[in-house]
């Protein structure tokens, strides 16, 4: 089995992706209803959510949160209640969009520490639930797993 968790985990990881919904939706609305985005620890969330590297393609990066967590919380509430009905393949899609999440959080994190020079703490949650759904789901994937898909 490529991926064994607990009830818990999956729980986890589905809470983990409603919050980061939350987050990135937020932060949407408020830049769509042009109202300033207040930090709560004396950040410049509004200087970093509408700076250049705020868009990939001219689409907004909250878009892109929204579809990924609301995605993630999908297929792990699917998950939760059926336990054996997640195919192979689609185990490995979470595991390569959590990759994915993960690196990228890191890249945006670096911009604000280094490039900006400005912060922005709902960014900084969104990364932290990045990682921290990254984290559950490497740590929970069984990577023998791939070695016996190619080999069959």
């Amino acid at each position: 089995m490529v991926f064994s968790i607990g009830i818990q985990i999956k729980l986890a990881l589905f809470l983990l992706g409603l919050c980061g919904f939350w987050v990135a939706q937020h932060i949407y609305k408020q830049k769509k209803a042009n109202q300033p985005l207040v930090c709560p620890i004396g950040f410049d969330c509004n200087a970093v959510v509408h700076s250049s590297y705020s868009e990939f393609m001219h689409i907004p990066l909250e878009i892109f949160g929204m579809i990924y967590y609301a995605l993630l919380s999908l297929f792990y509430l699917v998950f939760i209640f059926t336990p054996e009905s997640l195919p192979n393949f689609l185990v490995s899609i979470l595991l390569l969009g959590s990759i994915g999440a993960f690196l990228f959080s890191l890249y945006l994190i670096f911009v604000q520490i280094f490039i900006l020079k400005k912060g922005c703490s709902l960014c900084f949650v969104s990364a932290f639930i990045s990682i921290v759904i990254f984290i559950l789901t490497v740590s929970n994937y069984n990577f023998s797993s791939i070695g016996e898909t190619f080999v069959r």
